[in-house]
């Protein structure tokens, strides 16, 4: 049995579909009607620029300086997917092909990645794509929506989203506070550094891609930081998890100018998880009457004697909590109180945009490597950040860069002296 052969769609044949009679049009929906008699409207913008440049239809004319050349079926971006239209073509004196202003502003290709980003981002799939968007009318033929295309675009999209992240200026910047943690896909690990100007306004800053959250791939980020622009030259908060590469490499880059502020919440998991669950609760009380404090050499002697309490039946427990045990209290130190101290202790505001990237690429089956992964949290970073607020507590931030000022002081006669 032969297969049917399909007619290409015909210009006069889309008008003469357009052209739908006014007591039709008054039984169709508003956006029906909306549409069709907006697609009507194009054309005829179409075909006026087409006179501008060729003068009326068959009009005798010496200052010709373009010919009508017919017409084809073409396409333009519409709701998130390509509608075929009529293209008027125009051919110069010369012969040489002319595009009309408004074609080629209407075909542009970047809705189409912005709307295919943005239902991508909502957890819509490639298959439930075409779904997602306004039914166009039956006579308005449509193309662009199938899986594969949307797919395309979505990764056209990110990879462009992916390259302003990773290549964006930081020395306008004046960063107080940087958090860093990664996220985990499968062996892979993509760190994350999230900035805290001195207004309390938070950053997106870079990325990096590594198989495991060890020092050389965090020296990588902080590196890729600097780089662009990152300044190393003043006292800054660094709110880490307490993992030791994350440690190695800040101290590596930024060497005494980063005052490290170990996440409070992973302390006192990481002693928790070597304890017996009939001691976690009163163990983790213990550890929050020393955090709260508003002395740090109280904090740290109420830190001190818990582990000493630790050590003969519970060493391990007793060694993890002692280790890095001062940088646990650091905004203490600082003299930082009331709700900042509360957001700066932990890295409770990257884990909360973490979450965005966990809800973001729930959907995805099969990760077809590291550059894939770093797509994904790009855009879903980036899509996080325009709901960013200031940080709870950034009253309080000309508090915290005169505390990191005066940090920075030390260092400086410290120089002085060798």
């Amino acid at each position: 049995m032969k297969k049917a052969i399909r007619r290409p769609v015909v210009a006069q044949e889309v008008l003469a579909q357009l052209r739908l009679p006014l007591a039709e049009l008054m039984r169709s929906t508003l956006l029906d009607t909306v549409i069709t008699a907006g697609s009507l409207r194009a054309i005829e913008m179409l075909e006026e620029q087409r006179e501008a440049l060729c003068g009326p239809k068959h009009a005798q004319t010496t200052e010709r300086q373009a010919y009508r050349h017919g017409s084809c079926a073409g396409s333009l971006v519409m709701g998130g997917r390509r509608v075929v239209l009529p293209r008027p073509r125009v051919r110069s004196v010369e012969g040489r092909e002319l595009e009309l202003p408004a074609w080629k502003h209407w075909s542009d290709k970047d809705p189409l990645e912005q709307r295919a980003l943005a239902q991508m981002i909502l957890g819509v799939s490639t298959r439930g794509y075409a779904g997602s968007l306004e039914r166009l009318p039956v006579e308005v033929p449509e193309r662009g929506k199938s899986r594969s295309a949307v797919s395309r675009r979505f990764v056209q999209g990110t990879q462009k989203q992916l390259a302003k992240l990773l290549q964006s200026d930081l020395s306008h910047l004046k960063l107080a506070v940087l958090m860093i943690d990664g996220v985990h896909f499968e062996d892979h690990v993509v760190l994350a550094a999230l900035g805290i100007d001195e207004s309390g306004n938070k950053h997106v800053l870079g990325l990096w891609e590594g198989a495991t959250e060890n020092a050389r791939a965090c020296k990588g980020l902080l590196e890729d930081l600097v780089t662009r622009g990152l300044a190393t030259d003043r006292a800054m908060l660094v709110v880490l998890d307490g993992a030791k590469a994350l440690h190695k490499a800040v101290k590596d880059v930024f060497a005494s100018r980063a005052l490290i502020q170990r996440c409070q919440e992973h302390k006192k998991r990481n002693v928790a998880d070597q304890l017996p669950e009939s001691m976690r609760p009163s163990v983790r009380r213990a550890m929050s009457e020393a955090y709260e404090s508003s002395d740090a050499k109280r904090g740290l002697r109420l830190l001190e004697n818990l582990a000493a309490r630790l050590d003969r039946d519970h060493p391990g427990a007793a060694a993890s909590l002692r280790e890095g045990l001062a940088e646990t209290l650091a905004v203490i130190h600082l003299g930082i109180t009331g709700r900042l101290r509360l957001t700066l202790r932990t890295t409770n505001p990257i884990d909360n945009i973490f979450g965005s990237v966990r809800r973001v690429s729930r959907r995805v089956k099969r990760w077809r490597g590291g550059r894939m992964m770093l797509r994904w949290c790009g855009a879903a970073l980036l899509d996080a950040s325009t709901r960013f607020r200031r940080i709870k507590g950034h009253a309080e931030m000309p508090k915290l860069v005169a505390a990191l000022r005066a940090y920075e002081g030390t260092f400086d006669q410290q120089d002085a002296v060798a």
